[in-house]
């Protein structure tokens, strides 16, 4: 009866402290820190409703080889899992385009080969699976590590990497910083809050087992106690115990204790004596600690981090697809400045020719001959110029196509664009709110940035949670058996019977309540003062609203440099209109000039002059549709349309496959 009367009062007093750390969990979460404000403290800036869509959902998955190993086999938990080694060949692609000893590529066959070969993605890949032992970690109670969320610029050309200016690879291992579980901090944002809250236990179930032997031998001072001038013990113990915590913040253990000792004591009425004690102990956080919220902080981060590992190898095949089109158009250009100082020279050295018959004609003086000589030294040096350039960028594009460049034949091929640079204009105008609109929707840093807002807020509201006192409801049950064989020095009969004399009877009085052992109580901690905490929560609320001003600075930034590129694209095809008329009047100057000097009225030099303006004018053109071609680019990164205006699944980037 009395044991019935007990358990229904743990059962009211579990209910009743249930309740009251329900209502104190729901105080801590809704309450506003704005409606207590500390003292001193510095009015924060309200958050304002936001217009803007919330980040889009990326459907990416793993690669199968990166992704994480899972059996069914139990004892697969010890073992370590082995990563594949990197695939260092190129793909099959690369032989498809190679023709006569040379490797023909458009732009799209220059993207495609990038995807399945670049070895900026190839790296970016591996932040893919690494966000997912995030999330298995946190799933078991840990803490996260953080992912990467830069962008990888190991590759030069096409204005990066080395060369030229605007070079990505600024953080550590070649990458840039960004928003989400990166580090220490990123942007100029404080993250040294992020996952800030109660201590959370393991939800992974441990098993212990304590097994040994013990031989003891203890000199006595007296024989009143023992009846012997020394103690003699021998034990040997089985001890196992299981522990689990839960998400709820409730921690369940159970221990079941096994003994034999057997001592040479005349007054030990058994020996040996076998004991078992068994323990279920069950405690139950009520104030801070309580509830899925602070305790599933850590997963429901990693699962964000995720998404912005996700978009940020978006960004990279975007970054990585823009400087590969940047490349390639640098190559394009690099073949028709070739092209343009080819025809030069070769009209220089007719000139010079021409001159050289009629000065033996006694025609045109030496001087004209002179300065025709010179000026085939000078267009024979900016051939010189055109064609080292041009095996430049054919090296540059093909280190940016390939993985490896171990094959000489490969690293010494021609490679032929099959695009060629074309001054009209293709481009439908679009208003700039569109564009900015767009942006707003499909840039990947934003939707970065608004899920690390979301990451702040779940540890903004773990912070206020370990803000509360510790009580936690605690609680457990047990039993203890005793058996064993009498003690032939201690009864004068030793048939008497008085205990089991087994260990399967002291297991069985142990679970039969005949010796209870229960408790039910409150633990309560009060911090006084409370610093730490207060500190940590502050500091949480003014990183939290530190990147709610980081988030719009970044739509303003979008905002310019959609603007900016818009300006460039206009820009650029008034230079391309500009300098094709000037080519074109170059052109009837040069026949014209050509005319004259047919008819006798005009001088060589004047013609090679002409000639000379006429390659300037085409490289102008040349130069001009290049960089409008590049404006175009840039436009489609700053509105986030890269992918799709170029045809790219993302999934196939993740694969490393093209269609």
């Amino acid at each position: 009866m009395m044991q019935r009367l007990f358990k229904s009062s743990v059962l009211a007093l579990f209910l009743c402290c249930l309740l009251v750390g329900a209502q104190a969990q729901t105080q801590a979460q809704t309450q506003a820190p704005a409606d207590s404000p500390p003292a001193q403290m510095p009015n924060a800036p309200t958050p304002q409703p936001s217009n803007s869509t919330a980040p889009a959902e990326l459907s990416i998955h793993t690669p199968a080889r990166l992704a994480i190993p899972h059996s069914h086999n139990p004892f697969d938990a010890y073992a370590p899992s082995q990563v594949p080694e990197p695939n260092l060949q190129n793909s099959s692609r690369i032989d498809r385009l190679t023709r006569d000893g040379k490797l023909y590529i458009s732009l799209q066959d220059a993207i495609a080969l990038a995807l399945e070969n670049n070895l900026d993605l190839a790296i970016a890949r591996y932040n893919l699976p690494i966000a997912d032992t995030d999330i298995q970690r946190t799933k078991a109670g840990a803490s996260f590590r953080g992912v990467n969320t830069g962008v990888v610029g190991g590759t030069p050309g096409g204005g990066v990497g080395g060369f030229g200016t605007g070079a990505p690879g600024a953080g550590a291992g070649g990458t840039t910083g960004g928003a989400g579980g990166a580090g220490a901090g990123a942007a100029g944002l404080v993250q040294s809050t992020l996952g800030a809250g109660t201590p959370v236990q393991s939800y992974d179930p441990t098993v212990g087992v304590i097994s040994g032997l013990e031989h003891q031998t203890t000199p006595l001072a007296n024989l009143q106690i023992y009846g012997v001038p020394q103690l003699q013990l021998n034990t040997a113990q089985v001890n196992v115990n299981y522990t689990q915590s839960f998400s709820t913040g409730t921690t369940f253990s159970f221990e079941v204790d096994n003994n034999r000792q057997a001592t040479n004591s005349i007054f030990s009425s058994l020996s040996p004596q076998l004991g078992t004690y068994y323990r279920a102990q069950f405690t139950q956080q009520l104030l801070a600690g309580f509830g899925t919220g602070p305790n599933l902080r850590f997963l429901r981060i990693a699962r964000n981090n995720k998404k912005i590992s996700d978009i940020a190898f978006k960004n990279q095949v975007i970054a990585t697809v823009t400087q590969i089109a940047n490349i390639y158009w640098d190559l394009v250009s690099a073949y028709e400045e070739e092209r343009v100082n080819e025809q030069s020279f070769a009209f220089a050295q007719q000139s010079l020719g021409n001159a050289l018959k009629q000065l033996q004609l006694e025609a045109i003086p030496a001087m004209d001959v002179m300065r025709a000589e010179a000026e085939v030294s000078r267009r024979d040096q900016d051939l010189t110029v055109a064609k080292t350039n041009l095996q430049l960028q054919e090296s540059l594009i093909k280190n940016a196509l390939t993985k490896n460049l171990d094959d000489p034949v490969l690293e010494s091929m021609p490679v032929i664009p099959t695009d060629r640079l074309e001054p009209t204009d293709t481009v439908p105008d679009k208003s700039a709110q569109d564009l900015i609109t767009m942006a707003l929707q499909d840039r990947p840093e934003l939707s970065e940035t608004q899920i690390d807002l979301q990451n702040r807020q779940i540890s903004r509201q773990a912070a206020k949670n370990a803000l509360l006192p510790t009580l936690a409801l605690v609680g457990f049950y047990g039993g203890t058996g005793l058996a064993g064989e009498l003690n032939p020095a201690y009864y004068l009969n030793p048939n008497t019977t008085t205990a089991p004399c087994c260990f399967g009877g002291a297991f069985s009085d142990a679970f039969n309540n005949s010796s209870p052992d229960y408790f039910v109580g409150l633990n309560l901690t009060l911090p006084i003062r409370n610093r730490v905490a207060k500190a940590d929560q502050y500091r949480s609320e003014l990183e939290y609203r530190q990147s709610e001003l980081r988030l719009q600075q970044l739509k303003k930034q979008i905002r310019i440099e959609v603007r900016n590129a818009q300006y460039a694209l206009e820009q650029g095809r008034a230079r391309v209109q500009a300098a094709k008329k000037a080519r074109d009047l170059a052109d009837k100057t040069f026949t014209i000039m050509q005319k004259e000097q047919t008819l006798g009225a005009g001088s060589s030099f004047q013609t090679l002059t002409a000639q000379r303006d006429l390659a300037v004018a085409e490289l102008d053109l040349v130069n001009a549709t290049t960089a409008y071609q590049k404006s175009k680019l840039e436009l489609q990164r700053a509105t986030g349309t890269t992918l799709e205006d170029n045809g790219i699944q993302i999934q196939d980037a993740v694969n490393g496959t093209a269609p």
